[in-house]
């Protein structure tokens, strides 16, 4: 059995309803008053939780590292400093959209890409902490941020087996084993053929931790495939309107998309079922319909005996059914019989 891990007051698991996360990242272009307004259409589209992402540029590249472009930055307009400047979200925001997502009722999340927005996000008492797939290979960061003992979504974009399984190893260290697995694909977009959803059944059986999905690909599609294959979390890419500037709008969700996924997933949800097979109750009267029953084909005398060229196996099922019509083969008729009445077992 894989432990449930409690996200505020849910318990995430491959039964459970799934965690839906609306990753705001940096779509909202600088403005507080944007994070404000995408948190609340998050709410509105039936995301669980608002997702950010902590960074400042000091903290996260280096300036003669990005010195020359890399091939997925080739379109951006202006440099990598600059892109990561514009999108960083300053600690000084994290409280305030902490306490606005509260009073609308959404969880406020982040992925902390230094110590100091770890130690903000704690304070804050967010309920679960992400890890970004660019982490992974972080040792020290992730220790960090295992010690905490915060629920953990653990991305493993772009990585082997053995990154992940050392990752895992180091969060289990600090006595942590509250962690999530999220397959995810490094590119933005990224190709719903490279999804490689079954990933997360390697990740189950290998590592016996719940399992997510972290999408970067077009549509939901793959959204939704997750959580038939037993994602308890997903998230997604989410901005007010697609065709906005920066680096995330494109490969993000609007509301009415991000809603009617939603709206799928809990469709999904409710197909997927229990797995306890058993008559539904929409199946009740189809099943008095399709099922054959014991019927008289002849006119039956009182002790006359039920045999081939009397009695036949008929829709729809109103007395013994035709599992039995061996055992009524035989037997004698307690009372009389019209042409096509249904045989009781008190007639026997």
């Amino acid at each position: 059995m894989i432990k449930p891990v409690k996200i505020g007051n849910r318990y995430l698991s491959t039964n459970s309803n799934c965690y839906i996360i609306a990753e705001i990242g940096s779509n909202f272009n600088g403005k507080i008053s944007n994070a404000k307004k995408l948190i609340k259409l998050a709410k509105k589209s039936g995301a669980n939780a608002a997702k950010f992402q902590s960074f400042v540029p000091e903290k996260i590249i280096s300036r003669k590292g990005f010195g020359k472009k890399l091939a997925f930055q080739a379109k951006w307009k202006k440099s990598v400093w600059d892109v990561y400047d514009e999108a960083k979200l300053p600690l000084s925001w994290h409280e305030e959209l902490s306490k606005y997502s509260k009073s609308i009722g959404i969880d406020f999340m982040s992925a902390p890409y230094y110590y100091e927005s770890v130690d903000m996000l704690v304070k804050l008492k967010v309920p679960a902490i992400k890890i970004g797939s660019g982490e992974i290979t972080n040792l020290e960061f992730l220790k960090y941020i295992g010690k905490t003992m915060k629920p953990i979504f653990l991305a493993t974009g772009a990585s082997t087996m053995k990154e992940v399984e050392e990752a895992v190893c180091t969060i289990k260290s600090t006595g942590n084993k509250k962690i999530i697995l999220m397959q995810a694909i490094t590119q933005y977009p990224s190709p719903t053929t490279d999804a490689n959803l079954k990933v997360m059944e390697t990740f189950r059986k290998k590592f016996k931790l719940n399992v997510g999905y972290s999408d970067h690909s077009p549509g939901s599609l793959v959204m939704l495939a997750s959580v038939v294959m037993g994602a308890c979390v997903i998230e997604k890419h989410f901005t007010a309107n697609t065709t906005l500037d920066g680096p995330d709008h494109i490969h993000s969700l609007n509301p009415a998309d991000f809603k009617q996924m939603v709206q799928n997933i809990r469709l999904l949800e409710s197909a997927i079922g229990d797995g306890i097979k058993k008559v539904e109750k929409s199946e009740k009267e189809t099943r008095i319909i399709q099922r054959r029953g014991i019927w008289t084909i002849k006119k039956i005398s009182k002790g006359e005996i039920f045999n081939k060229s009397n009695i036949d196996v008929l829709r729809p099922i109103m007395g013994i059914s035709a599992s039995k019509y061996k055992l009524v083969i035989g037997k004698k008729a307690k009372r009389n019989f019209k042409e096509y009445e249904s045989i009781k077992e008190r007639d026997l």
